[in-house]
């Protein structure tokens, strides 16, 4: 015998009535769908809690402003113009460590306060201290053409085989030797030993229980001021351009590795 298969459409120019079992059947199950959809995303929000962070720069104990005018250790006076750099990869140190609960690339930019203000899902815990990587991971620097804060319209991209710009200051000096008196870092490399990644460890002043729904708040200084000396000392007059990978630029990361404190921390809710 053939079997044969009935057709529905119900888009027919004789639509089915309302009472037609199967029609009650399928609006019944879309709704328990979307009803599950909805009861699952808000238990997954009520499983999370949110780091807030608040950057601040300065020049020492001198808050950091465009035009102003700073002397570096090599006493060398200059005015800044351009200071852009990225963090990523974001994690509570505890046991174990938790990684924020999605990618975090953020591209810092002291021409845009927001781009200070950072906000990032952690799961619940007890926590000692926050770990992120200044820079671009080696994997996003060969993962091809990318958006948000990784778009290369922001000027912070070389190329695929360079990568991303880590960190960049540009300014006037008038000890520099390039047209203009102008001066630029852009410091990068993620390959081998001239790789400029930093991983930066802020330790908190006593471990901090983070509960759901609860906010962290985190307030951190970044130091432009390292920039220009530690484990080596910069001269704009020396050296006014470091624009490629290289030896030159990883010295300068070794520096301003250590730009950044913890101010305050504490939680409260969101």
């Amino acid at each position: 015998m053939e079997a044969r298969g009935i057709l529905i459409n119900f888009n027919s120019t004789f639509p089915l009535p309302d009472t037609f079992p199967i029609r009650r059947i399928i609006l019944a199950a879309v709704l328990v769908m979307l009803s599950f959809s909805f009861i699952k995303k808000e238990a997954g929000h009520a499983d999370t809690a949110t780091v807030s962070i608040q950057l601040t720069h300065s020049f020492g104990a001198e808050e950091l402003g465009f035009e102003k005018k700073y002397t570096n250790s090599a006493g060398e006076e200059f005015t800044l113009s351009k200071f852009k750099y990225y963090l990523s990869n974001f994690i509570l140190i505890g046991t174990p460590n938790k990684p924020a609960t999605g990618e975090t690339y953020f591209l810092i930019d002291e021409e845009n306060p927001e781009s200070k203000k950072l906000i990032a899902p952690f799961e619940p815990g007890t926590y000692s201290g926050l770990r992120f990587l200044l820079g671009v991971d080696s994997l996003r620097n060969v993962s091809g053409a990318q958006t948000g804060a990784l778009d290369p319209l922001h000027g912070m991209f070389w190329t695929w085989n360079t990568g991303y710009i880590m960190a960049k200051i540009e300014g006037h000096s008038p000890v520099s030797r390039m047209p203009g008196n102008f001066f630029e870092y852009h410091i990068g490399g993620f390959k081998g030993e001239t790789n400029t990644l930093k991983q930066i460890d802020l330790k908190f002043p006593q471990a901090i229980s983070l509960k759901k729904n609860q906010q962290l708040k985190i307030q951190i200084q970044a130091d432009l001021s390292k920039w220009f000396s530690g484990p080596v000392d910069l001269s704009i007059a020396a050296k006014p351009s470091i624009t490629s990978p290289g030896a030159n630029a990883k010295k300068v990361a070794d520096n301003y590795a250590d730009m950044f404190t913890l101010v305050d921390v504490k939680t409260n809710e969101p």
